[in-house]
């Protein structure tokens, strides 16, 4: 906890100070108090609950955008010694909240005070709630829809809950404690201080639990909103409630849809027949990281891989611009290096290998086209569309049952087994420096979806190609000189040195005695002089997958009239779901609003054609990538936001929330802000300037 003292790092005036200690102290005894807690007959978590929101006000409950000096005189704060060792904690008067009317309670109130200060209890059931009225009464923290743009603003953010039905676990309040501390000291500092909250509330265990029992998600997901907003309420937190925004809430993803279509006309959305993990049991699609194991991670249920119709986003068109602006934000290097790596640029070849007795050929991408000389044999991804041509008869059978199996696994077991299958398809190519047959396997360790499906190996050079070649006993040609005492028959050679046996037989091209860098060049500019090689960028990023089979979604603004999509027109949006009490998937693998003939069988305005409502829903990814800028202007009903307040508000000065989301959620964000900038909704290049990621309890 002592890190988050780190945002709090700044001089100030004497009476700043004084409130720049409560603050400090706060961060820096939240864990004193918490085992002060445990020493109640009530649970760690509602003391940690009670306490921490108690201790983290600093002596200061009032300090909103509405509060003034004369309200913090006139609110009394109660304390307690062993508690809180803050000089900011001792601020009282003889006043006490105008909700509090009744004598009898106000003498109770005083009477509990008294015996606080007596025998070292905190009476926090009969404090925390007045002035959590106070608070909501008077709407202290409030941020005015216009504030004075001549003063500096600070926009503090939490990374907003998914509102399950188990309530707030503890680990909530880690992080949103930090921001909150933040955004009091700011106003303190005379900042106009943004600080919201809202719900991620969109997904599949509020559609699951319909399913089981027939309970409509939109009842349990409101029913789950009240109740972390009670609790959150209860923690003393200073959020500005009247900005609240739910994803699901018709009014929001009304916007969600508009910016699908912005990203739609600018080419950026198309539908592909893609291999998707399949999941029967729960009627869905699932993404790499929600299988496990052949498992999907909710339920234990086996995953299949299936091709399917989907819609995908095209965010390697922006892969460049998301690696290098990296640069210019505040996050931590970890964080960073976790979205490089991710995006994965690589430099290298683009080659062409003939297959032998036929007119096939085979292109691989290789970041180290100086080591072709050493590529022995050759692998394709079970998906790979040239098996089919290029195998031979008698390989067929075995080749299509090691196809079959590696269906039915996820990308993720796929590359991390330990395991090297394969299986030979017949086929020879030809390699194209040295002029010699090599044979072609299919193996379930080389993707589809990553370069061109096809790889050359070089099992003198990568372990997993020298894993596999020793699996089959296959030729392994060193053609990068290892230090005399290297054991090239137990493992790979990966470090730098001169390259050797690499020259052709008609002696055009020779490697031999060049560095690496050199070799590279020379073999380059050899294959672009024959036309069966190229220098080429490639990324590990793929386009996002960005369709579900869930009825529990944003719908897609999308029909298809004569087969062909056709955008819904921006004044016809919000496209909302249809009512229902059948919430389970189509037969034929399609959502469940495939099964609502009423809504998904429509008239295409502009023509009067009969059309068809795309029946896929958006993932819960959609909501939360651009839910920043709502907060911003969440009551305006023509358009996203408005750009003056945009332009004030954004970027987001402090966003806090774990770093399991640096991948994905803060990606997509990422990805979606700048398509909106090149459209000019937004005026920063980058949504968040600053990350800060809490840990874990």
């Amino acid at each position: 906890m002592h890190s988050l003292r780190n945002l709090t790092s700044h001089s100030c005036s004497s009476s700043a100070a004084l409130r720049t200690t409560a603050a400090s102290q706060a961060s820096s005894s939240a864990v004193h108090v918490v085992t002060l807690a445990g020493r109640r007959a009530h649970s760690y978590y509602q003391h940690h609950a009670k306490l921490s929101s108690r201790h983290v006000n600093g002596g200061f409950p009032a300090f909103g955008h509405n509060a003034t000096r004369s309200t913090v005189r006139s609110e009394r704060v109660f304390y307690h010694r062993s508690l809180v060792s803050s000089p900011c904690a001792a601020v009282a008067s003889e006043e006490t909240p105008t909700a509090v009317a009744d004598e009898t309670a106000v003498q109770k109130i005083k009477d509990a005070e008294e015996e606080a200060v007596k025998n070292g209890s905190y009476p926090f059931e009969l404090v925390e709630k007045r002035w959590q009225q106070h608070w909501e009464d008077r709407q202290t923290f409030r941020t005015p829809d216009e504030v004075d743009t001549s003063k500096p603003k600070y926009y503090a953010l939490d990374m907003f809950p998914y509102p399950s039905g188990a309530g707030l676990h503890v680990g909530h309040p880690e992080g949103y404690t930090a921001t909150d501390i933040i955004a009091r000291y700011k106003r303190m500092q005379g900042f106009n201080v943004l600080h919201p909250m809202g719900w991620d509330a969109f997904g599949l265990p509020a559609e699951q639990y319909a399913l089981q029992t027939g309970t409509h998600p939109r009842e349990t997901t409101i029913k789950n909103q009240d109740r972390f907003r009670s609790q959150l309420k209860m923690l003393g937190f200073s959020y500005d409630w009247q900005r609240e925004i739910s994803t699901t809430d018709e009014k929001y993803y009304k916007w969600t849809q508009w910016i699908f279509l912005q990203l739609y006309k600018k080419g950026l959305a198309y539908q592909d027949e893609v291999a998707v993990n399949w999941c029967p049991a729960l009627g869905t699609v699932l993404a790499n990281e929600e299988v496990i194991d052949g498992l999907s991670e909710r339920g234990g249920h086996p995953v299949e891989r299936r091709p399917m119709r989907q819609w995908v986003l095209k965010i390697t068109e922006y892969a460049e611009r998301l690696l290098n602006d990296l640069d210019e934000l505040d996050w931590s290097d970890s964080i960073k290096d976790m979205q490089r790596n991710w995006i994965g640029k690589s430099e290298g070849a683009q080659i062409k290998f003939d297959v032998a007795g036929t007119e096939e050929s085979l292109e691989v991408f290789t970041t180290r086209p100086d080591t072709l000389f050493g590529a022995t044999y050759m692998v394709l991804a079970p998906e790979h569309p040239s098996i089919a041509h290029i195998c031979s008869e008698d390989r067929k059978a075995a080749v299509d049952e090691y196809c079959e199996a590696a269906r039915r696994k996820s990308d993720r077991d796929r590359t991390e087994s330990r395991e090297k299958s394969g299986v030979d398809t017949g086929a020879r190519a030809i390699n194209p420096v040295s002029g010699q047959e090599v044979p072609v396997f299919v193996a379930d360790y080389v993707l589809g979806s990553y370069g061109t499906g096809a790889i050359m190996a070089v099992p003198a050079h990568d372990q997993r190609d020298f894993d596999f070649a020793k699996a089959y006993d296959l030729p392994i040609k060193t053609v990068v000189q290892p230090p005399e005492d290297f054991p090239l028959d137990e493992k790979a050679y990966t470090g730098s040195g001169v390259i050797v046996n690499s020259k052709n037989a008609d002696s055009s091209l020779s490697l031999d005695g060049l560095s690496a860098a050199e070799a590279k060049e020379e073999v380059l500019k050899w294959l672009e002089s024959k036309a069966i090689g190229s220098r080429t960028i490639n990324y590990k990023l793929r386009d996002w997958l960005f369709s579900r089979q869930r009825y529990w979604g944003e719908p897609f603004p999308i029909m298809f009239v004569d087969g062909e999509a056709v955008a819904v027109d921006e004044s016809e949006l919000p496209l909302t779901l249809p009512e229902t009490e059948d919430f389970q998937p189509s037969e034929t693998g399609e959502s469940p609003l495939a099964n609502i003939e009423s809504w998904v069988n429509t008239v295409d305005p502009s023509t009067g054609k009969p059309a068809r409502r795309e029946t896929n829903t958006m993932p819960q990814w959609a909501g939360s990538c651009w839910y920043f800028l709502r907060y911003i202007d969440p009551q305006n009903d023509n358009m996203l936001v408005d750009p003056e307040k945009e332009k004030y508000w954004m970027p987001v000065d402090l966003y806090v929330g774990g770093a399991e989301h640096a991948v994905l959620h803060l990606l997509y964000a990422r990805f979606w802000h700048k398509v909106l900038y090149d459209c000019g909704i937004v005026s920063t290049k980058e949504p968040f300037q600053r990350l800060f990621s809490q840990g874990m309890i």
